[in-house]
């Protein structure tokens, strides 16, 4: 009898386990690996001060030992913060904290929303000033940075709410309160990508006002961690490696199962793994990302997927750079690649300054 109940215990469980593989599991995506982006500069051309980038990450993950989360939230500021040239406005957006970044001259009329990174719970629109007034800085517009809510006092599902939310009070709302909006844009690294990314296929579906268009850098597009880079570039990503890395050897629906805890939703669902959502008619979108990190995969097959799926999209990739390189203030590189983005930006602005009539 205790082997018969034995044998029962063990077929419930393997069938619990291939139901939970099989519910949590993505749909195949590999068709979407390739094409691969041709870098936009070659492995030689890496600036030294590169290195310099990766010593600080060898020592921010040397002593990210301990486990509380205030500590995390203040060593991530302390990273990326840096004193910028632009006035800084704090405001509530609809009871979500956000602060408006201007540069000099900022249209209050083209406007972009800024989701920022941390894996759902750390950053801060403090933490990221550098790349949100640099944006204002080199395109012109007035950016709106939120302080939405993260875990682990909220589910990953209240991260979205607040990014939607925003969406729809920036449409209403500039620096000055109720104002006209010329011009949209949406923007975030990283879990903020993913936001990013996530919100312009709600504000499609809902039939809301659609951006003019978005900048993802590094975005995470599919919460299953079904890329192959996940482990293929391990080694090779310094900013995620070392933290993320230990955790690739469990099961992935042992993580998913897990994920559905933290995240609120099951982690193949499009509103967290905007990858596996419909990709067509989208806003034109912009994706940064570096080749060499773990994300990479993540980048490539939401590009190849959205032209599939007859949606404009610009992948420019960059060999050799940390996860989300654009926020670090002394690299070249960063420098160029918010100019890319500033360029994109400001191309989709001139396509809706109106027409002046021939005068003759």
């Amino acid at each position: 009898m205790i082997v018969d109940a034995l044998a029962v215990t063990a077929v419930v469980l393997v069938g619990a386990i291939a139901f939970l593989a099989a519910r949590y599991r993505a749909p195949d995506h590999s068709v979407y690996d390739s094409p691969r982006t041709t870098p936009v500069i070659s492995d030689d051309d890496v600036s030294p001060q590169h290195d310099d980038v990766v010593r600080v990450l060898a020592e921010f993950n040397r002593t990210n030992t301990s486990k509380d989360i205030r500590v995390a939230r203040k060593r991530m500021e302390d990273l990326f913060y840096r004193d910028v040239d632009a006035r800084i406005v704090p405001v509530s957006v609809d009871g979500i904290p956000g602060e408006w970044v201007l540069a000099e001259r900022a249209d209050p009329t083209q406007r972009l929303l800024y989701l920022h990174g941390g894996a759902f719970r750390v950053g801060s629109p403090r933490s990221h000033r550098l790349i949100t007034s640099e944006l204002s800085r080199r395109s012109g517009v007035a950016v709106l940075a939120v302080d939405y809510r993260m875990q682990p006092e909220v589910k990953t599902v209240q991260c979205h709410e607040d990014a939607r939310a925003a969406y729809r009070w920036i449409l209403r709302n500039g620096p000055d309160g109720n104002s006209e909006l010329k011009s949209l844009f949406v923007a975030g690294d990283s879990a903020g990508g993913n936001l990013t990314l996530s919100v312009i296929a709600w504000a499609r579906d809902e039939g809301i006002r659609p951006v003019d268009g978005a900048v993802a850098f590094a975005p995470l597009t599919d919460a299953t961690f079904s890329s192959p880079t996940w482990k293929a570039n391990v080694k090779t990503d310094p900013f995620l490696g070392p933290g993320i890395g230990p955790l690739l050897s469990i099961p992935k629906f042992v993580i998913a199962i897990g994920s559905r805890w933290t995240s609120g939703r099951a982690v193949n669902d499009p509103m967290l793994s905007p990858l596996l959502g419909n990709l067509a008619a989208l806003p034109k979108t912009l994706i940064q990302v570096s080749r060499d990190e773990m994300l990479y995969g993540d980048s490539q097959r939401y590009a190849n997927k959205a032209k599939a799926h007859g949606s404009e999209v610009t992948l420019q990739v960059w060999p050799r750079m940390v996860h989300v390189f654009q926020g670090f203030a002394d690299l070249p590189e960063s420098s160029a690649a918010l100019a890319h983005a500033a360029d994109f930006i400001k191309a989709q602005i001139g396509r809706n300054e109106p027409v002046m009539a021939d005068a003759r």
